[in-house]
């Protein structure tokens, strides 16, 4: 028995379907692809000044924190100034060793959802995420966040 071969048309006969815009341009990337991009974009300045001091720290991008930590009670190296709403738009974990005795970088963690859900358009978000970025670096180097952001000293 052959198999009836089914075409590449949508059922209601509108076409075929495909991408809205070529791969190559900016519009087709994916809000989280656009997010990683925007940090890197706001920690460029900051290391560029700071590289030397920075080379032991990861940045990292994930959507939501972990649930499964209390944000009412923020960790030995938290200060907790970043926390709205019992939501933290960010995270500085100190390096340290994992479960399996092996030695960790200090590491930032941006949260996607709760700074995109705090601003108001895509200039905002990326003020915030600067501003984000600036306070963490300036917490992991023991700094004000005003000399590590380049206005004063």
């Amino acid at each position: 028995m052959q198999r009836r071969r089914r075409s590449r048309r949508d059922r209601r006969g509108r076409g075929l379907r495909g991408l809205l815009y070529p791969a190559d341009l900016p519009a087709s990337r994916s809000r989280t692809e656009r997010f990683d991009a925007l940090v890197l974009e706001a920690l460029e300045p900051i290391e560029a000044r700071w590289r030397t001091e920075l080379t032991d720290l990861d940045v990292a991008v994930d959507d939501v924190p972990d649930l499964r930590v209390d944000p009412k009670k923020p960790g030995p190296w938290e200060d907790g100034v970043l926390e709205d709403r019992d939501v933290p738009l960010a995270r500085l974990v100190p390096a340290g060793v994992d479960r399996r005795g092996q030695p960790t970088r200090a590491r930032i963690v941006v949260y996607r959802r709760p700074l995109e859900v705090r601003a108001r358009d895509g200039a905002d978000l990326a003020d915030l995420v600067h501003e984000v970025l600036v306070e963490q670096v300036a917490a992991y180097l023991n700094l004000d966040p005003d000399v590590v952001d380049g206005e004063s000293g």
